[in-house]
């Protein structure tokens, strides 16, 4: 004989289960599971929707640990760029598709946090191992590298900040660390990260060919809602553009007026942790993220 009863508790049970099981399903966010990607902020690294103007070129290989700075190579569709923290003090040619040309490890140095590559308009780079998470290095370095004398030990330029007085500053005034630099008519130009407040970047002067030990000069300030992680200058001079995580800073400039702007926000959502870029033409940017990825991105989209 059916027992009504038991059946009715089975169907009741059956009831409240369903909703439970299925709700991570049903969530787009995929709420319960862990987002995939870099180490910072465990960003998705595939682009979940086409975004205009964006095009992806390659993956580089194991060989490159984090790209962290981009710079032109000696040929089109060739590029330099660096590991980040901790790896070898080499410089990598990778082609647009993310294969190796070459590795050029840079005799003598140290890699203590390199971030950002800066070329002038001879080819010479410049390394910015001034990376300062924790804005207590007194260590800031530039280190002047000519890639066609590969063998040839690279000038240091050491530097300070003129308004850092402590190491580390409270952490709401954390606006020492510098992951982006250009080179611009003879000077080495510094874009900071704000780790303190993530509101304000930070313009810095060197000089390229000035002395052995410098203290940078503070230009001035740009407004920006995100953390600066490389920059790059179009070769007519006229569009800064400042990069982010997984977002990208357009700044319309003039004669090297790099403070007197106001930046337009491009997202770029499942990018990446995006820290490399360099402009192939005045529309055109290349960008790089520390999972290896090689991006192109037209402006005028």
């Amino acid at each position: 004989m059916i027992d009504m009863n038991r059946i009715a508790a089975g169907l009741l049970s059956l009831t409240l289960l369903v909703p439970a099981s299925c709700s991570e399903a049903q969530d787009g966010k995929g709420k319960g599971k862990k987002d995939g990607g870099g180490k910072k902020g465990g960003k998705k690294t595939t682009l979940m929707n086409p975004i205009a103007g964006l095009t992806k070129t390659g993956h580089m290989g194991s060989e490159v640990k984090e790209s962290s700075g981009l710079a032109r190579g000696p040929e089109a569709g060739t590029f330099y760029t660096h590991g980040d923290d901790g790896a070898e003090p080499t410089l990598y040619l990778v082609r647009l598709d993310g294969s190796l040309v070459k590795s050029l490890p840079v005799p003598g140095v140290r890699q203590v946090d390199w971030e950002s590559l800066a070329q002038d308009a001879q080819g010479v780079l410049y390394i910015g191992d001034c990376g300062n998470n924790n804005n207590d290095r007194r260590d800031l370095t530039i280190y002047r590298f000519d890639p066609r004398q590969p063998s040839a030990a690279p000038r240091s330029i050491r530097f300070t900040y003129p308004d850092q007085k402590e190491f580390p500053p409270g952490k709401k005034e954390r606006n020492f660390d510098c992951e982006a630099s250009l080179w611009y008519e003879g000077g080495i130009y510094l874009f900071t990260k704000d780790r303190g407040q993530g509101s304000t970047c930070k313009v810095y002067r060197l000089q390229a060919d000035g002395p052995d030990k410098q203290q940078a000069k503070l230009l001035g300030k740009i407004s920006i809602n995100g953390e600066v992680t490389d920059a790059a200058l179009s070769p007519d001079g006229r569009t800064l553009a400042l990069l982010g995580r997984e977002e990208l800073f357009l700044c319309p400039v003039s004669g090297g007026n790099f403070t007197q702007t106001t930046p337009r926000t491009v997202k770029l959502p499942g990018a990446g942790q995006t820290e490399g870029a360099v402009f192939e033409g005045n529309s055109t940017l290349i960008i790089s993220t520390e999972q290896g990825n090689l991006f192109r991105y037209e402006l005028g989209q």
